[in-house]
């Protein structure tokens, strides 16, 4: 935390526009999710404004995987294979989100900004994948944003304790995901067994 500290107090709002870019890249600094909650904190304690800070660390994510996407589209794995040591790009983390997006697809776009080591990768796998732009888009920028808002949440919503809940989060991350995933398809199995439900009232009301 002390380098992400000494950041912020020479670069302010730059360490969201210019470092989060960087850690999606595959730069180790700053690390993104210590960044995220330290920005929420700064807003905390009034030193950032929260939507500045906010739109900031949006905009550098948004950059930084829109990037990634289209190098991984335009030069493929030969490119990652030859100089994905110089981005710390470890094989390992290649098979994980290579296994994971066989396993999730797309909804890997929405929840894997969530998970280091599968952040760092996912643009640049979804545009090896040739996944098209639009569909990456959508899920990419959706999941983004959900990712910076939940960060950011914590060192704002907390305060003073934000790095204890910090710590406590990404020890349980995995195990909130899986629960975060369960009620989000809990609440669309919920919405589409009313509206089929709706539409057989409407059925049997004209049958009659």
């Amino acid at each position: 935390m002390e380098i992400v500290e000494r950041l912020f107090a020479q670069y302010g709002y730059l360490v969201l526009l210019i470092g989060l870019p960087l850690e999606l890249i595959a730069s180790p600094i700053p690390p993104g999710n210590s960044t995220l909650a330290y920005t929420g904190y700064l807003s905390y304690k009034k030193i950032l404004d929260f939507l500045p800070a906010l739109a900031a660390a949006y905009s550098g994510v948004l950059l930084g995987i829109t990037i990634t996407y289209w190098i991984g589209n335009k030069f493929g794995m030969p490119l990652i294979e030859k100089y994905g040591k110089w981005l710390h790009l470890k094989p390992k983390y290649l098979k994980k989100t290579r296994n994971a997006y066989e396993k999730y697809g797309n909804k890997m776009l929405l929840f894997g900004f969530f998970l280091p080591g599968v952040r760092q990768f996912n643009s640049y796998f979804a545009g090896i994948m040739h996944i098209p732009y639009r569909t990456f888009a959508l899920y990419a920028y959706i999941g983004s944003f959900l990712w910076v808002l939940v960060f950011i949440g914590i060192g704002y919503v907390f305060g003073n304790q934000w790095q204890f809940v910090f710590a406590w989060i990404e020890h349980f991350l995995l195990v909130i995901l899986l629960i975060l995933c369960c009620t989000i398809v809990v609440y669309f199995l919920y919405k589409w067994r009313n509206r089929l439900k709706n539409q057989q009232d409407i059925h049997k009301g004209e049958s009659e």
